[in-house]
């Protein structure tokens, strides 16, 4: 597999076209390759608490603040939604997690 750069990040439909999303700004977003990946064209994912189905992140329609914070290099999510959206992106894989503490030795994260 070939590694994916860090600064790759195709169009991704948030809702996908099969179901229901449309090829405007309201639905479309920037993602990591590997997250979409993940994501592919699901809109929920099952919580890891309760393990009920859970609608993912939705960053026009949520407030990221109040679903994520960071610990370190670790994305913790502070609700279902954030937790599931984790969970099906995969966002705290070992590489990710690497590449956030280099990040934070840089001084160049967390995001702002």
């Amino acid at each position: 597999m070939q590694a994916e750069s860090p600064t790759t990040h195709p169009i991704d439909h948030v809702i996908a076209v099969q179901h229901g999303g449309r090829s405007v700004p309201e639905y479309l977003a920037l993602a990591c390759l590997e997250c979409n990946s993940h994501k592919g064209p699901n809109v929920a994912g099952f919580d890891p608490e309760t393990d009920l189905l859970v609608r993912l992140f939705h960053l026009h329609v949520d407030d990221w603040e109040q679903r994520f914070h960071w610990d370190g290099p670790i994305l913790v999510g502070l609700t279902d939604i954030g937790c599931t959206t984790i969970r099906v992106l995969a966002i705290n894989r070992s590489e990710r997690v690497l590449h956030r503490e280099l990040l934070i030795e840089e001084g160049v994260f967390p995001p702002e």
